[in-house]
């Protein structure tokens, strides 16, 4: 196996352990990093309730946001596959809006270029289909529009401006591979220069990169070399996000509430250190923490984030993953399978990285975002039918739709 596809897969893992591990034993949870005064104060965490990392203790919903009157900005962590979460983000942002309509949103999700087409879903001057393509939402992001459809929803109807924060794939990727100097002048001016020499964040990102399930080729003296190709990407996208955050109130007095992966806001080392350091403008986190379903509480570090919101854990996500990821090639029109499924309801099915694909469901598509948004309206226990080109033999493949093994339908 190649390095480059194992990075690749290595990327994907990385990612899946970020979302999967408040469902384990989460070491990255109890780290002595942090704040100072809280690293040592440990919280039992229970479903259902807010927590008050300076206090160390429960407070209701409603005192959490009058303490975040004067921040200007408001981190909110998310598991990007967990509705529970992103419902808790938009009971926030309402809260926030009712008190002061001086409100943004900054969202992970898309990089800079698609500010033009955020401005016109504000403006409420598309509606969803339009907004699913002309965003490439599916291009853009892996995950169903419907976890964020409510949030989305209410930006529109309150005309909240939203605000694309992150950079475009490929950049990021450069600077995985060959790091910062070897981008373009043009592509510096769009990622700036990100520091790596954090101990602290190293630790927090180190931890989670070793939870993985790691390719064999990976470990041993892989190990370091795959870390720091990762964690040049981790710290990239944070400076880039912090970047755009601050673009984006500048010359206003707007609150801004961002929308980002928990990993990006983890003791307050991520997003929000790099903006606060940049500028000085007061902030607040809130962290979701999956509370199992065989478990009271879970224990956390006090110096985790500024609130701890225990969140019950699901029996399966809302809206199924689908785990295939298709490429384009020159001269060829169909859609190819870019690499064996590792996730998602498609990993136990025959694809294989290079197949063809013929049809959908008896439907040609030529177009990435289009076969995604295709995809995306099935639900559990659903099935589509793949019509695949391998090695110049037709293959039939059912893709079923069916809940992980471990969890009740």
């Amino acid at each position: 196996m190649s390095h480059k596809k194992i990075a690749k897969i290595l990327i994907i893992l990385f990612v899946v352990s970020i979302l999967a591990a408040q469902q384990n034993e989460d070491k990255s949870l109890l780290l002595r990093i942090g704040d100072k005064k809280l690293k040592d104060r440990p919280l039992d965490v229970s479903p259902g309730i807010i927590y008050s990392a300076a206090e160390g203790k429960l407070i209701p919903f409603s005192r959490m946001i009058k303490e975040m009157k004067r921040s200007r900005f408001v981190y909110i962590g998310e598991t990007h596959n967990s509705l529970p979460i992103h419902d808790l983000q938009l009971r926030i942002i309402q809260a926030l809006y009712e008190q002061d309509k001086n409100l943004s949103i900054g969202l992970e999700m898309f990089p800079s270029p698609s500010q033009e087409v955020l401005d016109k879903w504000s403006q409420a001057l598309l509606g969803q289909d339009e907004f699913l393509r002309e965003s490439l939402w599916y291009v853009n992001w892996n995950y169903n529009f419907g976890f964020y459809e409510k949030i989305f929803n209410f930006a529109k109807n309150s005309k909240i401006p939203m605000c694309a924060l992150n950079a475009p794939n490929e950049i990021i990727t450069k600077v995985r591979r060959q790091g910062w100097d070897a981008l373009s002048d043009e592509e510096k001016k769009i990622v700036p220069q990100p520091d790596l020499s954090h101990q602290e964040h190293r630790i927090l990102i180190r931890s989670i990169f070793e939870a993985s399930e790691l390719p064999p080729q990976m470990k041993g003296a892989g190990l370091d070399m795959a870390f720091e190709g990762l964690y040049r990407a981790q710290s990239a996208w944070d400076e880039v996000m912090a970047f755009n955050a601050l673009k984006a109130v500048q010359g206003n007095e707007k609150k801004m509430v961002v929308l980002a992966g928990s990993g990006h806001l983890l003791y307050n080392l991520g997003i929000n250190r790099r903006a606060f350091e940049k500028s000085h403008l007061s902030f607040k986190t809130v962290i979701s923490v999956i509370v199992p379903k065989d478990k009271k509480s879970v224990q956390v570090a006090g110096s985790l984030t500024d609130y701890i919101f225990g969140m019950e854990e699901e029996e399966i996500p809302a809206f199924p993953s689908v785990g295939l990821r298709f490429k384009k090639f020159d001269g060829l029109d169909n859609l190819v399978i870019e690499s064996k499924p590792v996730e998602g309801v498609a990993q136990k099915a025959n694809f294989e990285k290079g197949d063809i694909v013929l049809s959908v469901d008896g439907q040609r598509f030529l177009d990435i975002n289009e076969l995604r948004i295709y995809l995306a309206r099935f639900k559990w226990n659903d099935e589509v039918k793949f019509s695949l080109l391998r090695s110049a033999q037709q293959v039939e493949v059912a893709l079923k739709f069916q809940p992980p093994e471990n969890k009740k339908e």
